[in-house]
């Protein structure tokens, strides 16, 4: 009789057995929906299109001027206009807005509005909560990105007539998959501010603050830094000038902006061939030429695996400290 009754009702014995995920893909469909559906998301990926754009327009213009027939498909995202910033700077600036704007408020507005309570007391695993919000995130960050790299693309390829060769593609698509991890890294860092403060205002002053020193005066600090240590003045500056140079370049690194600066420089453009202070001695014999694809992956490679070691990091810290707050109700 109860074999008979449980193949009758198949689906109220599915309903019963508990899911693997614990509730994992329903909070993910919906964190994606809110996502979409907001006026944040329009607001952003529109200011993504019009930036691009422009950046665009500005590349075109002036490659114009240019008689350079050298990989021209990847000179239309470096290529600055005569008041237009490239495409790779545009998205160096932007992209953290992106990040920040849609995970500060992932969990504090959750909880300021009561439904983090309904959500833990459902039959669904707590990691699932932040899991959800995190990669919903960066899912709909990596929809923009490539979205909007793969519109310049088209765009400029129907305007200059060149169809790019592979290895444009896989640098294009690298650089792509950079700036994706990049924005993910803010992401990370503003939920981890979300799980942190109480408030959403308070989480969005912070993200803002950082991003603004990181992007603007992380640079200034290490200059500053580095004069004070080994001082430029006199005939000592010039026996500092290696050591000062050095510093600095270390003390910038820690900025994830610059390692981002580094990395899309020489991913997009092949004539790079070294990244930080070159000597003479290095210089001489080396022919001129362009650098493989392989190359340049290797000449950053400790870029990347630093951005999505901080990528991962940022999670971590969040995903430990949500794990272990208490949630009143």
């Amino acid at each position: 009789m109860q074999a008979s009754a449980k193949a009758a009702n198949p689906a109220r014995a599915n309903e019963r057995r508990p899911r693997a995920s614990g509730g994992f893909s329903t909070l993910y469909r919906k964190e994606l929906a809110d996502h979409f559906h907001s006026a944040r998301f329009k607001l952003l990926f529109i200011l993504l299109i019009l930036t691009s754009l422009a950046s665009l327009y500005g590349a075109l213009a002036g490659l114009m001027g240019s008689d350079s027939s050298e990989y021209i498909f990847l000179s239309m995202y470096t290529t600055s206009g005569s008041s237009i910033p490239s495409f790779a700077s545009f998205l160096a600036y932007l992209t953290p807005l992106v990040g920040l704007a849609l995970g500060f408020d992932a969990i504090n507005r959750e909880r300021s509005q009561g439904t983090l309570n309904r959500l833990v007391s459902q039959p669904i695993h707590r990691d699932a909560v932040i899991n959800a919000k995190f990669l919903a995130g960066a899912t709909v960050i990596l929809l923009m990105i490539f979205f909007v790299g793969i519109m310049v693309g088209a765009l400029g390829l129907v305007a200059i007539g060149v169809p790019p060769t592979g290895e444009e593609l896989l640098r294009l698509f690298s650089y792509l998959l950079l700036t994706a991890f990049y924005t993910m890294l803010w992401l990370g860092i503003s939920i981890l501010c979300s799980v942190l403060c109480k408030h959403a205002a308070t989480a969005a002053l912070i993200v803002i603050a950082l991003w603004i020193y990181l992007t603007v005066f992380a640079s200034m600090v290490a200059s500053v830094i580095a004069n004070l240590c080994y001082p430029l003045d006199g005939i000592e500056g010039y026996y500092n000038m290696l050591n000062n140079y050095q510093l600095e370049l270390n003390l910038q690194r820690t900025s994830p902006y610059y390692l981002y600066s580094e990395a899309a420089t020489t991913l997009l453009n092949p004539d790079v061939r070294f990244i930080g202070f070159t000597t003479t001695s290095a210089l001489s014999g080396a022919l001129a030429g362009y650098l493989s694809f392989e190359q340049s992956v290797m000449l950053v490679w400790p870029h990347l695996t630093c951005m999505v070691a901080l990528v991962l990091l940022s999670f971590t810290v969040s995903y430990i400290v949500f794990m272990r707050q208490e949630i009143r109700a």
